[in-house]
């Protein structure tokens, strides 16, 4: 799957709303348990994320949601190692890690 999805994540105020954006626009199950761990196994089992996401809005993540923007940096670089070099992931701002 090689479509771009554009995730607008300035609204998101805790890690809470984080997770229930990313839920709806990657199309996680309705039981998605909105924390990290439920996230590495969504997005390892669950879901086919798409080959491209690009996060706008990201500074104010960062500095709203500073352990939630982190984690996400984190978990989506993680995922590229191991199941999907050829992801393409892009930040409106500075992340955690190069894409």
């Amino acid at each position: 799957m090689s479509d771009l999805i554009t995730i607008d994540v300035s609204s998101a105020e805790d890690e809470y709303q984080l997770h229930d954006l990313l839920a709806r626009e990657l199309d996680f199950p309705s039981f998605y348990g909105r924390n990290w761990d439920a996230f590495w196994d969504t997005v390892t089992g669950l879901v086919e994320i798409p080959g491209h996401l690009r996060f706008v809005g990201w500074v104010h993540l960062s500095e709203s949601v500073p352990r939630g923007a982190a984690m996400l940096a984190s978990q989506l670089d993680e995922y590229r190692r191991e199941y999907r070099p050829d992801l393409k992931v892009e930040f409106d701002g500075p992340a955690s890690f190069e894409t």
